[in-house]
């Protein structure tokens, strides 16, 4: 019994490093995978027919100018813009981006609440909730795309989002040599999609029962946002 214990012991001492080394290469080789299809993201041509749009705020300015775009085309009745900082007025904000007084009155959302992506996330469902909407474009950065689909995707079950990502330079990795901040940037996001997935798997493991009512948005694999976690690999 113990000639048996001292020999799992050893074992789990030599195992351990290169289980180590071999979920560092998966996390690496997923990472890299992670860059490539979000670089690959583009917006539809035409973008898909839409009740309402949202835009979450951070990241590049080009965010909030496409979410406005759309509107004026008309890809959606409503605009909401997602964490807006509190400390900004209305009147500032659309003097910024050059939204005329009528336009913000009938068709224009402005949401303070949210702190981060998980908060856009509720902020966005209790809005889609008042306005009982049931298609909405969803427009963020490109690299914050996969995340903030599957955030809005767990907080509004029954509502179809339609991605509609904004390129950045962050996913290039053309610029990294001259911007080194943009790997970083990616590799802070990367991170942060593992533990939204994995808590996307939890709460699918628990959870079985379908959306109550409407349409649900597409698994991120169907959706054409899937990116590897970097651990499908890994021997638990």
């Amino acid at each position: 019994m113990k000639t048996a214990a001292r020999f799992l012991a050893r074992t789990i001492r030599l195992a351990t490093p290169l289980l180590s080394v071999g979920a560092c290469i998966a996390l690496a080789v997923g990472f890299l995978q992670f860059v490539q299809r979000v670089h690959a993201l583009q917006p539809p041509a035409t973008p898909p027919a839409a009740d309402a749009i949202v835009v979450l705020t951070g990241g590049t300015r080009g965010r909030l100018e496409a979410g406005l775009a759309l509107l004026n085309d008309g890809a959606g009745e409503r605009l909401l813009i997602s964490g807006v900082n509190r400390n900004l007025s209305d009147e500032a904000l659309y003097d910024a981006l050059a939204v005329s007084a009528e336009l913000a009155s009938c068709c224009v959302d402005l949401g303070r609440d949210a702190q981060d992506t998980l908060g856009n996330a509720s902020e966005t469902a209790a809005w889609a909730r008042r306005w009982r909407f049931s298609r909405v474009l969803l427009v963020t950065d490109d690299y914050h795309m996969p995340r903030s689909y599957i955030e809005l995707r767990l907080a509004m079950p029954g509502v179809t989002l339609l991605p509609y990502p904004v390129e950045t330079r962050w996913a290039d990795p053309g610029t990294w040599g001259s911007q080194p901040g943009s790997a970083g940037r990616m590799a802070v996001e990367y991170g942060k999609f593992l533990i939204v997935r994995l808590r996307e798997e939890v709460i699918a493991a628990l959870d079985r029962e379908p959306p109550a009512s409407g349409e649900a948005s597409p698994h991120p694999d169907e959706a054409g946002l899937s990116v590897p976690s970097g651990t499908e690999d890994v021997a638990p």
